[in-house]
């Protein structure tokens, strides 16, 4: 299997995730089937129907978690410096409007465009591998090509 790259702060939120999972989700769980159980027939106990469709949902995110993080390939972008690669903080302008945004790269399953966490296979992010500050970019949108120009890159 290939190795899963990611940040040391999106590695310890998956572990955060699975210890949760593992700790405080699956007992609560387990102790709610039993509950439901107690109160008679299970075909018609829309409880225990429940609480085993949430119990699958925990044991599958489990499962996931833990192959994500046995294949992590954790990367410090602190000790990185140049051209945009995985962990670099960029600042862009949008040539179209003057927006400017700073996207960090980061690995898929940490990624948040909300917070400026940018997937590493995004086309955007894509674009900007390889690329130094000044540089302009386009990238193919959804909505169309976007011209970009990189104003800086900073790591750690």
């Amino acid at each position: 299997m290939e190795k899963i790259p990611m940040t040391s702060a999106g590695h310890t939120a998956l572990e955060a995730e699975l210890k949760n999972l593992k700790s405080v989700e699956r007992p609560t769980i387990i102790k709610a089937i039993a509950e439901a159980r107690e109160l008679g027939d299970l075909s018609e106990n829309a409880e225990y129907h429940s609480a085993r469709e949430k119990q699958s949902f925990i044991e599958g995110r489990v499962k996931e978690l833990e192959g994500i993080l046995s294949l992590a390939d954790v990367i410090d972008p602190a000790k990185l410096s140049g051209s945009v690669k995985f962990g670099a903080k960029v600042t862009l302008v949008d040539e179209d409007t003057d927006e400017e945004k700073t996207w960090q790269i980061v690995g898929e399953h940490e990624a948040n465009v909300e917070a400026g966490l940018l997937n590493i296979k995004s086309p955007i992010a894509r674009a900007l591998i390889g690329k130094d500050e000044g540089d302009s970019v386009e990238v193919r949108t959804p909505g169309g090509v976007r011209g970009y120009e990189i104003l800086a890159i900073a790591y750690g």
